[in-house]
């Protein structure tokens, strides 16, 4: 059997080491070699031609992500971020992401051990993934520029561009367009390859969309910053999830990355429900959860969504909903980073339509305005 050929890329040699006996303690997977900065692995890459790269965010001399560009813009190699969990450190995890970085994970603290044979299973787990994902490479749309929120002077001309909305304007015709029924919700889940795939659908909602309710796979102290960032770029409101909080048209609610979320009603409204229960497929957040949830309080008036993900955490939940009533949607081979979860989904009959990635805002709008009985809206 061919082994996955890592690359470790940290300027700690406590933590090279640790993910090199981590890496070496799988039969599919070794470690071809590390390095200490972005200078040596430059040449260790070129030595090793190596399946998957691990690479440190802050590190001297150049940091991951000036190294992650050069990564992608040279020798496209799938990668797995290793972030610190600081304000600075999560925001910067998700700038590697849209530059298109496969996945991330924590830092390993070095002073515990319980709890280490989890956190090996996930880097293993995810090194995995970003090997599958390696032929799926830069399939995402490009990520919009962000208009500036404050007057900026332009480096090059010296003229000051002035401050703009920080959310844009929509340039197509689909606000104003407001659905017959307003108790229609939306369920997505998603995995690796998922962050990016998230914000290409929601970008494209109109304001007045249904509720989303959103579990995307992601550790603890990382969700308020990705859907902070989601808000500033979306016609909806995007925002962690609250216990207990109503379920409002306009608004998508993400899971956060330490509890399950779950689909509750209070008296006539629909609420957010979050649990402390134990992970489920060994994820928590978990699809299966959310979806089953779906299922019980209303499945007739809820589109699940299926997205990219390694794995089948969702797919049998997603196909019970569809029995109960659901209509649902997964994305297609083509445009997933990990085509395992909307595999097995469709796989177990989940599926009314899979869908490419950049029409499944199209899709899902279309099907909510013909049940409600409008023309299709356009986007």
């Amino acid at each position: 059997m061919n082994k996955i050929k890592v690359l470790v890329v940290d300027d700690s040699a406590l933590i090279r080491n640790l993910m090199s006996k981590i890496i070496n303690s799988q039969r599919d997977m070794e470690t071809v070699a590390t390095a200490p900065d972005p200078f040596i692995a430059r040449d260790q890459i070129r030595k090793f031609n190596p399946d998957v790269i691990t690479l440190d965010i802050e590190m001297p001399k150049m940091d991951g992500i000036e190294f992650l560009e050069k990564i992608m813009r040279l020798r496209p190699t799938p990668v797995l971020m290793v972030s610190t969990l600081t304000e600075r450190g999560t925001d910067v995890t998700f700038r590697a992401l849209e530059l298109g970085a496969v996945d991330f994970v924590t830092k390993p603290k070095l002073d515990i051990s319980q709890g280490m044979i989890d956190y090996a299973n996930e880097i293993t787990d995810k090194i995995r993934a970003a090997y599958a994902a390696r032929f799926r490479l830069n399939r995402l749309p490009p990520k919009p520029a962000v208009q500036p929120t404050a007057a900026q002077t332009d480096p090059v001309t010296g003229m000051v561009v002035p401050a703009l909305a920080a959310k844009p304007i929509p340039s197509n015709n689909a606000l104003g367009n407001r659905f017959a029924a307003t108790e229609k919700l939306v369920l997505v889940g998603s995995s690796t390859g998922g962050t990016e795939a998230i914000r290409v659908i929601l970008e494209q909602l109109p304001k007045d969309s249904p509720a989303i309710l959103i579990t995307q796979h992601m550790p603890a102290g990382f969700t308020k910053s990705f859907a902070d960032r989601l808000n500033q770029v979306c016609n909806i409101t995007v925002k962690e999830a609250v216990h207990g909080e109503r379920v409002l048209p306009g608004h998508a609610y993400i899971a956060p990355g330490d509890k399950h979320l779950l689909l509750g009603r209070s008296g006539a409204n629909y609420i957010c429900q979050l649990s402390d229960s134990e992970p489920v497929n060994r994820h928590r957040p978990s699809v299966e959860v959310l979806f089953k949830s779906g299922q019980e309080v209303s499945p007739r008036n809820i589109v699940g969504i299926m997205l990219t993900g390694m794995g089948k955490d969702g797919a049998q939940a997603m196909a019970d909903m569809k029995k109960a009533g659901s209509y649902n949607i997964c994305q297609d081979e083509a445009s997933s980073v990990v085509f395992g979860m909307p595999r097995e989904a469709i796989a177990l009959g989940a599926a009314d339509e899979v869908v490419p990635l950049d029409q499944i805002a199209k899709r899902l709008l279309d099907y909510l305005s013909k049940i409600g009985g409008r023309s299709a809206v356009r986007i």
